[in-house]
């Protein structure tokens, strides 16, 4: 078997999130604990951190990694999707997981899988698990995959939890108020573990409060326990935060959003040296948040790709994300604004729309995704709101046509979700 009939076997044999949507997700973790039965629990040969939210926990799950990584520690990392390739969604200090191992996993462990019929998640939670045992690493980063309390990374004890935040997205899951979406998000708070809770509103509060009193964990609201003063967005990438306990530090991450990543990520720090006995140094943070992107492979976050044009991707995907994101490019000089655009049906495309610059030029897509809404429907709902431009079949040709209409003083946003961006990436790779 070769890599990549191991990674067609991963998504053509077993329903997968990214490929059919809906249908692929599992309620239950009846599959999870099977799996991990037979593996031999390997989460607990090592530490672990949790890490869930609406928005920012992928940020947040690479951080905390590249700090650990400076600090000495042997660290895995869990996140999903992947942008180019399937390894990337596990990683060892920043290295990816091998083409052998994945494929000798399958190969191996493909006639236990049959009868269980897991999803895609479920099989690649269990190598990951299964991986990080293998590697003796120190301690995984773990990001949840969807919600929290029925995810399949939800088998661990960690040391720590975190969860970023909490706004309306896969409500169809999760349930259609915020209560309701911080009840299924708060499922990964364990007795007696600390868990570190990055922004709240009223409702929200009043949810984690409760389950961390009935948990007997500690509470730390980051919103309410400021280690970021301030931030201040440099060139040509990054961002210096102003912090309590740090001082002036850099970071490599430049979206506006990363601010509150930040302080959620900062008092997540705090919480490891203090509850968890892990040694982290001044320096260690200092050099991880500089070195994100370099310690751990982390992409499509305000990542920029070229100066003239100015050429900027992002992966942010529903209104939150964009709330952050439409501010920051009408923030950003240029002539003319060219916006290369396409979304997944799961998401709320007209908010999204309203929120978008009226002046750009827009380019309409869609990802290679079967969960795409095609470029001529988004192309309709775009002129609904006032946002003109035309629709183009896939991501490469409309990133080329925003390309040859460029002047060097221009820009040019690529986004609107995980998947135009994984396919810019894959495109400009290839």
């Amino acid at each position: 078997m070769t890599y990549s009939e191991a990674i067609k076997f991963l998504y053509n044999s077993t329903p997968a999130f990214e490929r059919v949507g809906a249908s692929a997700y599992k309620e239950g973790l009846n599959n999870t604990i099977a799996l991990d039965r037979h593996f031999g629990s390997p989460h607990r040969d090592y530490k672990t951190i949790h890490v869930a939210g609406t928005n920012g926990k992928g940020s947040c799950s690479h951080t905390i990694a590249s700090i650990l990584q400076k600090s000495g520690y042997r660290v895995g990392l869990y996140t999903s999707p992947h942008l180019i390739d399937f390894r990337e969604r596990i990683k060892v200090n920043g290295v990816c997981i091998s083409e052998k191992y994945v494929v000798d996993f399958v190969n191996n462990e493909r006639e236990f899988f049959a009868p269980l019929h897991p999803s895609f998640f479920e099989i690649t939670t269990a190598m990951a698990f299964d991986y990080f045992s293998h590697e003796k690493v120190d301690v995984a980063v773990v990001e949840v995959g969807l919600g929290g309390r029925l995810d399949c990374t939800n088998i661990i004890t960690p040391i720590l939890s975190i969860i970023t935040n909490i706004s309306f997205d896969h409500t169809q899951f999760l349930g259609n108020t915020l209560s309701d979406i911080a009840r299924e998000k708060a499922g990964i708070i364990k007795c007696g573990v600390p868990v570190v809770i990055g922004e709240i509103t009223d409702e929200t509060k009043l949810v984690f409060t409760q389950k961390a009193a009935s948990t007997c964990s500690k509470l730390i609201i980051a919103e309410e326990s400021r280690e970021v003063t301030s931030s201040t967005p440099i060139l040509p990438i990054g961002r210096v935060y102003e912090t309590l306990h740090y001082g002036t530090i850099h970071g490599d991450l430049s979206g506006d959003y990363q601010e509150r990543n930040m302080n959620t990520v900062l008092n997540a720090v705090g919480q490891l040296k203090e509850c968890c006995g892990l040694h982290i140094t001044y320096e260690a943070v200092r050099e991880g948040v500089a070195n994100v992107a370099l310690s751990t492979g982390l992409m499509g976050r305000w990542q920029v790709l070229g100066h003239r044009p100015l050429i900027v991707c992002d992966t942010g995907h529903n209104v939150a994300g964009w709330s952050y994101l439409s501010k920051q490019i009408v923030r950003q000089q240029y002539r003319t604004l060219r916006i290369v655009f396409g979304m997944v049906d799961d998401k709320d495309i007209s908010t999204v729309m309203s929120m978008l610059p009226k002046e750009a030029i827009y380019y309409w897509t869609a990802p290679s995704t079967k969960r795409a809404i095609p470029s001529g429907k988004v192309q309709e709902i775009g002129h609904s709101h006032a946002l003109h431009g035309d629709s183009f079949a896939d991501v490469p040709t409309a990133y080329e046509s925003a390309m040859c209409s460029s002047s060097p003083d221009d820009m040019i946003f690529i986004g609107g979700s995980s998947y135009v961006v994984a396919d810019l990436l894959s495109y400009l790779r290839s």
